[in-house]
């Protein structure tokens, strides 16, 4: 059962696998499984488990009472709910439980505890964060960057000051974090209006990772030129062909360069 694939449609989900994922036995292994997880169901199991029944109302209330009920909406609310009910209890074992459980869901509510406490600094944040970022399951990786957001954009100098190190790791996830959590537009999730109209800002991350020996980090640069494009396509299209002239001309970064640019209509690049 760990080994599956996963099914393409939510439908196909074996009964028993749909099970173990909302029992919290099992970490979903594609995005299908991510988005059948009623979270309702997993986060009542999970307290069972952990001892923390006295917990499940309160959150389950703060669920309900969602205007907008998303799998990110009801992440985010949960991760916020229990990271204040564990700090009326003095419960610090709880963010501990979370961060190291077998659901990747519930991982995910952990990295929310590191964005509400305010006693953090931002580099406090990102330190705490960096466990999530190089964690092997996809979604995780994804939420963890979500949850600092606002802390980056907040800090925005600062973070991208500290994340320049992160350039430097040997952890492809870790280094794909310093683009994908800055990204000026990014998906579902608030825009960095200062990188949209400043992306040079940017730069020194994107220099240090144009080259990636990843083509995960490398995607998630072309996607942030992409984002930028769209606000100052000029700073883009210069940037894409100073690396392009100075490159080996390869196919592999014809095919990055490419995919910076694609959402500008005329590109002078030729391989």
């Amino acid at each position: 059962m760990e080994k599956r694939k996963g099914a393409r449609s939510i439908k196909d989900i074996p009964v028993d696998v749909l099970s173990g994922l909302n029992a919290g036995e099992l970490s979903s292994v594609n995005l299908t499984e991510w988005l059948a997880i009623d979270q309702r169901v997993l986060v009542k199991n999970v307290l069972i488990s952990l001892d923390r029944e006295n917990y499940i109302n309160c959150v389950l209330d703060a669920v309900d009472g969602l205007e907008k009920k998303t799998v990110n909406t009801i992440n985010q609310c949960i991760g916020y709910t229990l990271y204040h009910l564990s700090n009326e209890d003095s419960d610090s074992e709880l963010f501990h439980l979370l961060k190291n459980h077998k659901s990747d869901l519930v991982r995910c509510w952990a990295t929310y505890f590191i964005h509400y406490n305010e006693s953090f600094t931002i580099a406090d944040k990102l330190m705490a964060i960096r466990d999530f970022a190089a964690d092997s399951h996809f979604g995780v990786r994804e939420i963890c960057w979500m949850a600092v957001r606002e802390d980056i954009i907040e800090h925005l100098e600062e973070s991208l000051s500290l994340l320049f190190e992160w350039t430097k790791d040997e952890n492809e996830y870790i280094r794909r974090f310093t683009t994908e959590s800055t990204r000026p537009r990014g998906v579902w999730c608030k825009h960095i209006n200062e990188l949209k109209e400043k992306p040079e800002l940017g730069l020194p991350l994107l220099e240090a990772l144009k080259g990636d020996s990843s083509k995960y980090v490398k995607d998630s640069v072309a996607n942030w030129l992409n984002d930028a494009s769209k606000s100052q396509p000029t700073f883009v299209e210069e940037t894409c062909m100073r690396w392009w002239n100075s490159s080996d001309k390869s196919k592999s970064m014809y095919a990055f360069v490419m995919k910076a640019l694609r959402s500008l209509k005329e590109v002078n690049i030729k391989i």
